[in-house]
């Protein structure tokens, strides 16, 4: 309920690419195993956030170094890998859906992520269209066990297991620790130099993985258990993994965890300005033009951060806040921190930086207890945040969690007419804010050129991939061509809801 993209479409690894990007396609490594007439073929299908995303991309590199090619179509292969996702009950139906497709291809299929980790063996047993459930603790040694698939050898189940208590409960001792257990996403171990990434996109724009797990106790969450305890990824390896990204056609860096806010901390004292001093280190990368935060907690954004991330030249000073609700009451049942007054002056504070900076935020509403009153406190703190994209969310139980055992739920009904009310507000509170930038000047990255004959498609700072807007490039026989991956100036000159219209200054080119 708290994470607007994690219900996203499937996305299918595509290995064709071309130019300059070559170097980021497979390298295809003969196998004993391999079919005399061919390498064997694995196709990849990601759902959920960009977290994922990072992790489909760490298996691609580990198949390829295990012999396996890439395909671009699940008939074309001997497995399909769904990369699940399992947060919320929307996403979980997704997966499931994805997996029997990709077995009606008649392939080979193996379910890894976030569902088959937290489900695991029940999974296994509610599925048996899948031919293996595997979890983080299988991805090391995936590419092994996808020959067990081919071969028809049986596999068994993973079983979940919480696995914050597969780390130390003190921060500063989970460095050494992780290198013992599975994190997706914290594959660099032991590869010395070498990237365990293959990108399977060629989008302008990729995600960096700085952190995974979660050590907060959100009542309405299970991530933590099932992604584990918090642990940052060394300062050196993020540099080198973004400027390798640089080098396979991104501009744009997505810095990705569960938290941003707490990276660093398990470094011990040194850590407490971690992100500060890594985001001007990735911000000068060459030919990296954007720096993107994502997910940072309220509680936890202190006035350095705050100050670092919209004055550091080259880092978009946009801010993915999770505020959830404003209510005191509603937060102390979340056990969250904040208040509708504290939370404005975050927002009055990030202006007094950078008048322009984007803010966004998800919230839910009818969570357990949630009166009227608190329903009005949060259209206050709305009202007044002036914020440029926020994703509303009805509360629903999510299994294993403490808010699961709260009383007073609210009828399914009632939960749906408040999302309705909320929804409303937030759609003419952002297309007010995104009017008031008409006549302002905004950097555009741009994602789509056009070429098929549509307008030319790109993002500002304040937006986020996918779930924050776009911006659409006019042009004319006056305009220079762009390309995918300039950063063009323009002028704001209309906005459609939360998306803007903007054409090129006229001094504007690749």
């Amino acid at each position: 309920m708290t994470w607007p993209e994690e219900a996203a479409s499937p996305h299918w690894a595509t290995p064709s690419r071309s130019g300059p990007e070559a170097t980021a396609t497979l390298n295809v490594v003969p196998s004993p195993a391999a079919d005399s007439a061919r390498a064997r073929r694995v196709s990849l299908v990601t759902l959920g956030c960009a977290r994922n995303e990072v992790d489909s991309e760490e298996l691609a590199g580990r198949l390829a170094a295990g012999g396996w090619e890439l395909a671009a179509e699940p008939e074309d292969s001997d497995v399909v890998v769904v990369n699940t996702c399992g947060f919320v009950e929307s996403a979980k139906k997704d997966s499931v859906d994805t997996l029997l497709a990709a077995a009606d291809t008649g392939r080979k299929v193996v379910a890894v992520g976030c569902m088959a980790e937290r489900y695991g063996n029940e999974l296994a047993d509610s599925l048996p269209e899948a031919d293996a459930v595997l979890g983080f603790d299988h991805y090391a040694d995936l590419s092994a066990r996808l020959d067990d698939v081919v071969a028809g050898r049986a596999i068994a189940a993973h079983t979940p297991s919480d696995r914050r208590k597969l780390l130390p409960i003190s921060p500063v001792q989970r460095p050494a620790a992780s290198a013992e257990v599975e994190v997706p996403g914290h594959a660099q171990h032991g590869w010395g130099p070498r990237v365990l990434r293959t990108r399977l996109d060629d989008s302008p724009v990729a995600a960096l993985k700085i952190a995974s797990g979660c050590d907060r106790r959100c009542s309405f969450c299970a991530i933590p258990s099932f992604r584990g305890s918090f642990v940052s990824r060394q300062p050196d390896e993020i540099v080198a993994e973004a400027a390798w990204l640089a080098e396979n056609g991104a501009k744009e860096l997505f810095l990705v965890s569960e938290n941003s806010t707490s990276y660093g901390k398990d470094f011990g004292r040194d850590g407490t300005r971690a992100l500060e001093l890594l985001l001007p280190r990735l911000a000068e990368i060459d030919g990296i033009e954007r720096v993107r935060v994502s997910y940072l907690q309220p509680a936890e954004t202190r006035p350095q951060l705050v100050r670092a991330i919209a004055t550091t030249p080259g880092v978009a000073d946009y801010f993915d806040l999770s505020f959830q609700h404003s209510s005191e009451q509603v937060l102390r049942r979340m056990r969250r921190f904040g208040s509708t007054d504290s939370f404005l002056a975050l927002t009055e504070q990030i202006r007094e930086y950078s008048p322009e900076a984007g803010i966004r935020t998800n919230v839910i509403v009818g969570f357990p207890g949630e009166t009227e009153d608190d329903l009005a406190e949060l259209e206050r703190f709305l009202t007044g945040a002036r914020l440029d994209a926020v994703g509303v969310f009805g509360y629903s139980d999510e299994d294993g969690t403490e808010a699961e055992t709260f009383d007073g739920k609210l009828d399914p009904a009632e939960v749906a007419e408040r999302v309705a009310r909320i929804s409303a507000l937030v759609e003419e509170l952002t297309a007010q804010r995104a009017e008031d930038r008409i006549g302002t000047f905004v950097d555009v990255l741009v994602e789509h050129d056009g070429a098929d004959g549509d307008d030319a498609v790109g993002r500002a700072a304040h937006q986020a991939p996918e779930v924050d807007g776009e911006c659409v490039i006019l042009e004319d026989e006056d305009t220079k061509p762009f390309a995918v991956g300039d950063l063009v100036r323009c002028e704001v000159v209309d906005s459609a809801g939360v998306d803007l219209v903007v054409r090129p200054a006229p001094d504007a080119g690749r």
